[in-house]
């Protein structure tokens, strides 16, 4: 079922792409915040991205909701970065975690390292550990922020500031930080003392579940340490279906 969105139409969407086109995160964000609140929420697995939008909310709308998606296995240095985001901000994070009877049908059944045996078996897993708990987290919003940008990964080069989200709802999906590169997102977090997930400091640019996360080697992507033992046209969970101006078929 389609809920109502504020944006009428695809050329509306268009239109609002052209408008932030240039345009730097604070003025998208500030669109969201004037256009959706309450009904708006921050996605949050707390790498950089993340972080600098939950700065950037906090100076702009500290009420926004943020949730993270608690699989069950996350690294211990992402709970930290949780944690002192949750001191430093004065925010509440509310966390969705996936649901137990599917988790260990999941663990009895095809065992604890199933998603090393196949890409079907790795998104079947990631669709029990985060597609499902997302789902549940955006039934009650009308839009929400993720700290996607267009150089992470090649599945995400086509991806635009503002998006229909067909797969929940027809929500919009609202992407600030689409334009930046790393180093903008580096050079803010420097420049406004934002506080950092330690595995950042370790080689790790992108952060998921620890077991489908390493370090990357110097001249390698910054997503070939998610799921490297697959593909680059591959790695993506199922979180971030191909949205744009109509409905999509799912980027995998």
């Amino acid at each position: 079922m389609e809920r109502q969105s504020g944006i009428q139409s695809a050329e509306s969407i268009i239109e609002l792409n052209e408008r932030f086109r240039g345009a730097g995160p604070e003025v998208v964000l500030r669109w969201a915040i004037d256009t959706f609140a309450p009904k708006l929420a921050l996605a949050s697995s707390f790498g950089a991205e993340d972080m600098v939008l939950i700065d950037m909310l906090s100076k702009l709308e500290p009420a926004t909701t943020i949730f993270t998606l608690d699989t069950g296995r996350l690294h211990e240095e992402t709970y930290d970065i949780m944690e002192r985001t949750r001191e430093r901000y004065k925010v509440a994070i509310e966390s969705y975690f996936p649901g137990r009877d599917a988790v260990e049908a999941l663990e009895r059944e095809r065992g604890f390292y199933s998603f090393r045996q196949s890409i079907e078996e790795r998104k079947f897993c990631c669709r029990v550990r985060k597609v499902e708990p997302l789902g549940r987290a955006l039934l009650n919003v009308d839009a929400w922020i993720t700290g996607l940008r267009r150089e992470q990964a090649a599945t995400r080069t086509g991806i635009d500031a503002v998006e229909i989200d067909a797969s929940h709802g027809s929500i919009v999906k609202i992407n600030p930080l689409v334009d930046w590169t790393e180093s903008q997102v580096w050079a803010y977090i420097r420049e406004h003392d934002v506080p950092s997930n330690a595995l950042h400091d370790q080689g790790f640019p992108s952060i998921g579940c620890a077991p489908c996360t390493r370090a990357i080697k110097p001249g390698e992507d910054v997503r070939a340490g998610r799921w490297w033992w697959e593909n680059p046209e591959t790695k993506e969970c199922g979180l971030h279906l191909e949205s744009g101006h109509g409905d999509h078929g799912a980027r995998g």
